[in-house]
């Protein structure tokens, strides 16, 4: 079997690598009933994913109305606890990621996660499926910390995926994603990006800019060959 010409490919983990959307619901609905609010059917969930915890809540709340900065911080917590505790309960590998994840890795690539989950989340998370040993590093939203404004140092920045290809052992560096946090990083690193049509992309994937579109994990390889000749 040929060597890909990529030695690194990273992966977003929410609707590119694992279909988290319902964990991810029932930790919002959570929160939101714990606040009085009404919560969103679970399989709408996927709509507000993208960002991070916090912004998902985020946009949970504004569409009933939004509430005070000091009363967000609670309903933010309540939903981080319950999820925690909740994390892998439903969420699952899209079909066909592990047959590529095992190609890619007989193909002598290095794999690596990015992600703007909390790396704790991610690590449980992947630990619990029994995946978490197949990549050489598990990037969080929080691994890098904060800038000077207090902003934690994550997607759309180039940070997360250079500090994912240095410690996949450097090289060229692929990157999938479903949203255009995933994109804009993998611009803003100068690396070649798939779109993941099949995830919870916050516009349409033909529309986020990336170098290929996926409508399945099982297009994954094929598109980043082609990408390569380009």
């Amino acid at each position: 079997m040929a060597d890909l010409p990529f030695d690194c490919v990273g992966f977003d983990l929410d609707g590119t690598l694992l279909d988290t959307h319902r964990d991810l619901g029932e930790a919002v609905n959570h929160a939101l009933r714990s606040g009085g609010f009404e919560p969103v059917p679970v399989d709408s969930a996927a709509d507000l994913i993208g960002g991070g915890a916090k912004v998902m809540l985020q946009r949970a709340l504004d569409d009933q109305g939004g509430v005070p900065k000091d009363e967000f911080r609670p309903l933010y917590k309540t939903m981080l606890a319950y999820y925690g505790e909740n994390c892998a309960v439903h969420t699952a590998p899209y079909p066909g990621a592990i047959e590529v994840l095992d190609e890619l890795a007989e193909r002598g690539v290095t794999l690596s996660v990015v992600t703007n989950k909390f790396e704790g989340f991610a690590n449980d998370i992947l630990g619990q499926i029994g995946l978490a040993d197949r990549f050489a590093c598990i990037i969080g939203g929080d691994s890098l910390g904060k800038d000077a404004d207090g902003n934690y140092r994550a997607k759309p920045l180039a940070d997360p995926l250079l500090m994912a290809r240095e410690k996949s052992g450097g090289g060229s560096f692929a990157f999938i994603g479903d949203s255009s946090y995933d994109i804009g990083a993998a611009r803003n690193a100068k690396v070649p990006v798939v779109a993941a049509a099949y995830g919870y992309c916050d516009r349409p994937a033909e529309e986020l800019g990336a170098d290929a579109v996926i409508a399945s994990f099982g297009e994954l390889i094929p598109a980043l060959e082609a990408i390569a000749r380009t």
